[in-house]
């Protein structure tokens, strides 16, 4: 390459030749020279960018600051309010688990100290020195905070199935006539073959006798439905209860009647007064238990309760 140079200071015009090889150092120094100036020009602008005070750098880096902060605040947000809503799910889970420990607790008949569900229990323990404690990260939160939801929902379930069972089984033993239906002696006459104490033949008795003076209470040995109140020429003034599963009891000889057919009672419940009507010697209670019909012998329910 061929550069002629012309000038008023210049007798005459001069020329230079240029080869490859000036070409080449040439550009490797201009190449050079523009990332040096670069460089500086970087360093010193996010360097002392404070110093030489350039607003547009400021409001640029302010920008990108208030954006980050944004998203990491949106962030932060959406989890905290996901997590607020779980809480609250397992908040009411918890609620409904200590309902459901406290009547497991009376229907097992357990002391209300035994089981404190309103209560923390108590926890500890020393700090592993082979495996140091660690911070956790959202995700693990969130996946603790899921896992435990999952257990408390099954363990409600667990819960509901075991109270239902256990209310089934109260109500059954509720239903069977296991209370004494009048406070007093029943080894007059017990179940089964005996002297009939009017005809002297030998007789199925189909309950038992208790011994009582006219006047005392007769209770309901347990919850049913009143079938029968009425007068008996061999029972006297007597009561059927249905108690449901096939059970039914009949309470003879009253002298005074409490209630009447399609009454609903309660277990214990006065029901009549001992008397001496009906076929009758004295004044007594003719107890009897009846499944699908057949007498039962009474003692085995009555004894049942005392275990």
């Amino acid at each position: 390459m061929h550069i002629i140079l012309v000038s008023n200071r210049l007798t005459r015009a001069r020329s230079v030749t240029l080869t490859s090889v000036h070409l080449l150092v040439g550009g490797f120094a201009a190449a050079l020279l523009i990332g040096v100036l670069s460089i500086a020009m970087f360093f010193v602008t996010v360097k002392y960018a404070s110093e030489l005070r350039v607003p547009v750098l400021d409001s640029l880096l302010l920008s990108i600051k208030e954006q980050d902060s944004r998203k990491a605040d949106s962030y932060l947000r959406e989890n905290l309010n996901a997590m607020a809503v779980k809480l609250g799910q397992m908040q009411a889970q918890l609620m409904r688990l200590d309902a459901l420990g406290e009547r497991l607790s009376s229907l097992a008949g357990l002391k209300p100290n035994e089981f404190r569900f309103n209560e923390v229990p108590g926890r500890g323990g020393a700090i592993s020195t082979v495996t140091p404690p660690q911070d956790l990260s959202m995700a693990d939160f969130n996946r603790h905070l899921e896992q435990l939801s999952r257990q408390m929902e099954n363990r409600t379930d667990y819960l509901g199935v075991l109270e239902s069972t256990f209310f089934d089984a109260r109500m059954k033993r509720k239903l069977l006539p296991t209370i004494p239906p009048v406070e007093g002696a029943w080894n007059a006459s017990s179940f089964g073959w005996r002297i009939d104490p009017i005809s002297g033949q030998q007789a199925q008795h189909e309950g038992v006798d208790f011994i009582a003076e006219v006047g005392t209470p007769i209770f309901a040995a347990a919850g049913g439905v009143v079938t029968a109140a009425e007068f008996h020429h061999q029972y006297g003034n007597m009561i059927e209860i249905d108690h449901g599963n096939d059970f039914t009891t009949r309470y003879a000889h009253s002298s005074r009647l409490f209630v009447k057919a399609g009454d609903v009672v309660k277990r214990g419940r006065k029901i009549a007064e001992v008397g001496t009507t009906g076929r009758s010697t004295g004044p007594h209670l003719h107890f009897e238990v009846r499944y699908r019909g057949v007498a039962q012998n009474p003692s085995r329910f009555l004894q049942a309760a005392v275990r």
